[in-house]
């Protein structure tokens, strides 16, 4: 197997890897909701949890559309925009933490996973540059 296709595999799983650990934070600290009224009104927490995963499965599929693709153009959005979610998910976890967040462990857990992520995720566009 090619450098640049282990690279692209070892990437997708950990953009897997990435998005599973954001689904289960997310489901662990958004707050259960009871229907109250007829309007359903999401606090603050709930917000921020459901942009983190919908942001963690966006990064799996702009890599997967990163490594399909044969154009440089739609390529380097893909990657500037995966740049973009990793940002995103790390401002997450600290709108969580001053949140009121309690658990800090767990995302920490989420922040040292981004940070592999990362490391795995610069490799691979250095690879894909070339």
């Amino acid at each position: 197997m090619e450098r640049s296709s282990l690279n692209t595999l070892l990437v997708y799983r950990k953009s897997l890897a990435l998005r599973d650990l954001s689904e289960a934070v997310a489901s662990y600290f958004a707050h259960n909701r009871e229907m109250l009224s007829f309007r359903q009104i999401d606090s603050f927490r709930d917000d921020i949890t459901k942009s983190l995963v919908t942001d963690a499965l966006l990064i799996t599929q702009e890599v997967e559309q990163a490594a399909l693709s044969n154009s440089y153009s739609v390529r380097m959005r893909s990657l500037s925009f995966v740049n973009i979610m990793t940002r995103n998910i790390l401002a997450y976890c600290n709108g969580l933490e001053r949140d009121g967040v309690k658990e800090k462990e767990y995302l920490n857990l989420l922040r040292r996973e981004i940070k592999t992520f990362r490391i795995t995720f610069k490799k691979w566009r250095k690879s894909l540059s070339n």
